[in-house]
């Protein structure tokens, strides 16, 4: 394993590389601008490092990397591909989960001769069920989640990272399937806050970003997995992915929330070996 920083684009980027240098590469993108880091796709891709090299990293405004604008879509998108080609990867197997699955379908749009296969992981291509969400979040008989905190949900208004932190507190029960609420302190006191990558992604970014019309452009074998209780994307934004590109594979993991590759991680593995191995990725 190795840990380093690395000029990409402009920007002072963390990265962290497991697995042999000549195996087949798995890039992971993680979710959450501005709260989510490198860490989760190191769990999550972290067992496949026996036969695949994982390259997992924190993207620019969001854990140990540097807050250097701007927070775009094609600019993320851009950083993946210096990324691939700062290790000198002709192809690569594209993954990312919930935000990051955004960008791992923008990459793989943008960049089909470089992904030989795509995984994403409790994600969509529209915001059209964003509206559920707050739904979930209003009926949750889990805990009492004020208003304040609700009416934030995807808007990406918070005037710094103390607010941002309130949120994030907030809406941390609704995310596992089974609700421990000392695991849930220990995510929030975890966390790295960047408040203005935040408010990018979901103030900027997210008003326009509809994939939908292009999905069918993507050529590459897909595998897309979902928690069944997914708060914040369920099913049905899933199971749209999968209608509209060629052949891709839905597989729904029944004790789940957002998190399946955590919460039923034996499960996901076998699912992941399964699919890369039916999609001809191997050394």
């Amino acid at each position: 394993m190795s840990e380093y920083f690395d000029t990409i684009n402009g920007a002072r980027i963390k990265l962290q590389i497991l697995g042999d240098d000549d195996a087949p590469a798995i890039i992971v993108h993680h979710g959450a601008p501005g709260l989510g880091s490198r860490s989760e796709p190191v769990r999550s891709f972290g067992p496949f490092s026996d036969d695949f090299r994982i390259v997992t990293f924190d993207a620019r405004g969001s854990g140990e990397s540097a807050d250097e604008p701007p927070y775009t879509h094609e600019q993320w998108v851009a950083d993946i591909d210096a990324i691939r080609e700062s290790l000198g990867l002709e192809t690569i197997v594209m993954a990312g989960g919930s935000y990051g699955g955004f960008l791992a379908m923008e990459y793989t749009l943008a960049h089909p001769d470089r992904v030989s296969a795509l995984i994403l992981r409790d994600t969509a291509a529209n915001t059209a069920y964003d509206h559920l969400a707050v739904e979930r979040a209003r009926q949750t008989d889990r805990v009492v989640i004020d208003e304040w905190t609700i009416s934030r949900i995807g808007t990406g208004h918070f005037a710094d990272d103390a607010e941002f932190e309130r949120y994030w507190r907030g809406i941390l029960p609704l995310y596992d399937h089974s609700y421990d609420p000392e695991a849930t302190e220990r995510k929030a006191q975890a966390t790295t806050y960047h408040y203005a990558t935040h408010n990018a992604a979901f103030g900027v970014n997210m008003p326009k970003y509809d994939l939908m019309p292009r999905l069918g452009e993507i050529s590459c074998p897909t595998l897309v997995v979902v928690g069944r209780h997914d708060w914040r994307t369920p099913v049905p934004a899933s199971q749209e992915i999968v209608d509209r590109i060629p052949d891709a594979e839905l597989v729904v993991f029944e004790q789940s929330g957002h998190s399946p590759q955590l919460e039923e991680p034996e499960k996901f593995q076998a699912v992941v070996r399964d699919f890369l191995r039916r999609a001809g990725v191997r050394r």
